[in-house]
């Protein structure tokens, strides 16, 4: 996905096709015609998940079939179908989708095992799924026209009146609900409607994390919120995008410096329960995590003892603020964004 639009793909093909992938499962798991097939239901970037997903069917011998689409269209997809549905596994990208189902009841108990791969604060207190992937809220700014001395300490600053017409947002997209999600968490509905209230008086609105980090680069804004990945995967490739701009990681377990983690949950209906949780298995474990790591997504990877790719700062040095995976409330998200008149 390239700042929140995925290339290559049509959504009504998406919602409508089953797209193979995977190799043929005769390697290590018996021929093709016996092989098992799991149906996978992904938001996350498919380039990514087929990258971490790359050896599961010749160590299991369990094929996969992919449904593509974004965050909020699968999990309204997966509630409408119910116990119908027949995705086995549902991975998205930012988690406040996948808690939608396990707050409906349609995810199966995660394995402890599985669970245990993973850090405590990258999973929900239910157990009933796990992160994957995590990424990183940061402030993108062109510093010749913010410095660093007159950077903001907090997110919520940016409700303040001095930033009238100075930052971007990409309001529309699944990113930017996340970091809004995360907020509401840490900081409450008051707080949190008097911040929106404060963004829809002060920000230019983009249709995309890209949009907003090229418009902070080109100096049509000061500073834009957005994830870390997209200033990074195009420092690796040309830096046309960021060549004048930087990142600033809030810390100090700022608001603005929320975690969102991309969600993986085996679903309650389906009817290879063991294989889709050896999916997850998997996906979390050593091997595709390592996968993550070395891959271009430069998303940070979860897993225990998994460093993440070189050039991004440690998930340690983030001091990121506490916050159940769990807990993020879409619904009310999407409420009070639409109250205050930024959906």
């Amino acid at each position: 996905m390239l700042g929140g639009t995925r290339l290559g793909r049509s959504t009504a093909a998406a919602a409508a096709a089953l797209v193979a992938a995977g190799a043929l499962a005769g390697c290590g798991g018996g021929d093709a015609e016996a092989a098992e097939t799991l149906t996978v239901y992904s938001a996350q970037h498919e380039s990514l998940v087929r990258t971490m997903l790359e050896g599961f069917t010749e160590e299991t011998g369990i094929a996969l079939e992919f449904r593509d689409a974004n965050d909020a269209e699968l999990a309204n997809q997966i509630v409408q179908e119910g116990d119908a549905s027949p995705a086995d596994v549902f991975l998205t990208e930012n988690s406040p989708s996948i808690d939608v189902l396990d707050r409906e009841g349609l995810l199966a108990p995660l394995e402890q095992a599985t669970l245990d791969q993973v850090g405590a604060r990258y999973r929900p207190s239910t157990g009933n799924w796990t992160g994957f992937a995590a990424r990183s809220t940061v402030l993108v700014h062109n510093p010749a026209q913010l410095p660093q001395d007159q950077l903001p300490a907090s997110i919520t600053d940016l409700a303040n009146p001095e930033w009238e017409g100075r930052i971007g947002i990409a309001a529309g997209g699944a990113d930017f609900q996340a970091i809004v999600a995360g907020v509401l968490a840490l900081r409450g509905e008051e707080a949190t409607r008097a911040w929106l209230a404060g963004l829809e008086r002060n920000a230019n609105v983009y249709p995309s994390n890209s949009a907003v980090m090229v418009a902070a680069d080109e100096g049509e804004i000061d500073a834009g919120v957005m994830y870390h990945y997209y200033f990074y995967r195009d420092r690796a490739e040309n830096g046309l995008k960021s060549d004048d701009a930087e990142l600033h990681f809030f810390r100090n377990g700022d608001p603005g410096a929320f975690l969102s983690v991309s969600g993986a949950g085996v679903l309650a209906s389906s009817d290879q329960p063991e294989q889709a949780q050896q999916l997850v298995a998997y996906l979390t474990g050593p091997e595709a995590q390592q996968r993550l790591a070395e891959s271009t997504a430069l998303e940070y990877a979860v897993g225990n003892d998994v460093p993440s790719a070189e050039v991004l700062p440690p998930l340690e040095e983030l001091q990121a603020p506490e916050v159940d995976p769990g807990s993020l409330d879409q619904q009310r998200v999407t409420e009070l964004m639409q109250d205050v008149g930024l959906l």
